[in-house]
């Protein structure tokens, strides 16, 4: 996919990661082009699945939800019934920002976002605990988000 952009895709890319709501008459003149053919490249670039949507970014400390706990999970069955079950599980929980599948000496990596420890007890009580499969789960309290963001363009 990358040897298919040129350097005003590539710019384009860049500035919307920063600003998805840049008008497009502003877009084109930071990456020196007209209107039309800026739009007409952002919405190539949406058809070719390499932009897949446009949302707002909410601040987590703002709503409350300044407690970040990452749990390691172990799987007692990793046929793959079972891991689209913990999975399709996995994504109804809100709390969970993140779950990713992982290659080492656990299963899934899930980072939950919550209000403080008694809101994370709670869902570990109520939610994760409850998810099929489990064997074992280990957490691992954050104390300080060095680098947080979303992935960007350039």
């Amino acid at each position: 996919m990358n040897d298919r952009l040129d350097a005003h895709d590539r710019r384009i890319l860049a500035e919307l990661t920063r600003n998805a709501r840049i008008p497009v008459a502003e877009l084109a003149r930071k990456v020196g082009l007209s209107k039309t053919p800026v739009a007409l490249r952002i919405k190539h670039l949406e058809e070719m699945g390499l932009i897949t949507g446009y949302r707002a970014i909410l601040s987590p400390l703002k709503l409350g939800l300044t407690h970040v706990t990452y749990v390691e999970v172990s799987m007692s069955d990793t046929r793959e019934a079972a891991l689209q079950q913990f999975n399709a599980a996995v994504r109804a929980i809100p709390e969970i920002e993140e779950c990713y599948m992982i290659a080492g000496g656990f299963d899934y990596l899930i980072k939950v976002r919550s209000r403080d420890m008694a809101d994370f007890r709670r869902i570990m009580a109520e939610r994760i605990s409850g998810l099929p499969h489990i064997s074992n789960t280990s957490s691992y309290v954050s104390m300080e988000a060095v680098v947080e963001q979303n992935f960007t363009f350039g």
